[in-house]
């Protein structure tokens, strides 16, 4: 089978693609935990592909702890990535303001007089200026979230380091006293890690990311808060209940 060099996959190395078909046949269970995986020969056959191609592919998932690679004995499925998922994203309001113990922020950059280059949702109207943060959580050692927040400099002015390194935006800014929310909205969409991403997220290249763009307006329509937050795919899980 021939990896299609067009499309969405353009310009991606093709052991990028295939790594990532690989981790999905590990999550799906085709490929068992301690089964013996493909032979590199049996793979590059069935890709058509050379066997370097091959390797550098299971590399990246070697890296990943998904599998491990034992001379004369061959390649077995270490575990699945659905074990590592323990980052929830909140879908409720109370599960926004909550902090997910256990977690080291780094406030990366801050800048003052910025303004959002997007604004996903159309509700309110955008404040003269805001400020913008960018934070990386990481829960022991191992970073997963990238967040830029933009806040009106209005409110921006009165939240401190040690508040950014502790709480959700939004459990900052509703516990600022005359501030009142009115509209949250929040949107997730799946998207590839690019370079960047890739870099400091520590994910191949051309791994899912989980985007999250939020957006918050106060009593007087104005857009107080703007948010896109970038997930790592291997350790997020998205629960939903729904009332009959």
């Amino acid at each position: 089978m021939a990896i299609n060099p067009h499309g969405t996959s353009a310009g991606v190395a093709r052991y990028n693609q295939l790594a990532t078909i690989f981790r999905r046949r590990i999550e799906s269970g085709h490929w068992a935990v301690g089964e013996r995986i493909p032979t590199v020969v049996e793979l590059a056959e069935e890709w058509s592909v050379a066997p370097a191609t091959i390797r550098q592919a299971l590399g990246l998932l070697e890296e990943a702890g998904l599998i491990e690679r034992y001379r004369a004995k061959g390649t077995f499925v270490r575990r699945r990535p659905q074990q590592d998922l323990w980052c929830e994203v909140p879908t409720d309001w109370n599960g926004l303001l909550l902090s997910p113990p256990g977690i080291e922020v780094e406030l990366l950059a801050s800048d003052v007089t910025a303004h959002p280059p997007r604004v996903e949702h159309a509700d309110g109207t955008l404040a003269p200026s805001y400020r913008h943060w960018r934070r990386r959580h990481s829960r022991d050692g191992r970073p997963y979230y990238l967040g830029d927040a933009y806040i009106a400099e209005r409110w921006a002015a009165r939240i401190t380091d040690e508040q950014l390194a502790e709480n959700t935006t939004l459990r900052i800014l509703k516990d600022m006293p005359g501030l009142r929310l009115t509209t949250v909205h929040q949107t997730l969409t799946i998207v590839m890690a690019d370079v960047e991403l890739s870099s400091e997220l520590d994910v191949p290249l051309n791994s899912p990311i989980a985007r999250l763009q939020r957006t918050a307006v106060d009593a007087d329509g104005s857009v107080v808060f703007v948010g896109d937050g970038m997930y790592r795919g291997d350790v997020v899980r998205l629960d939903i209940s729904v009332h009959a």
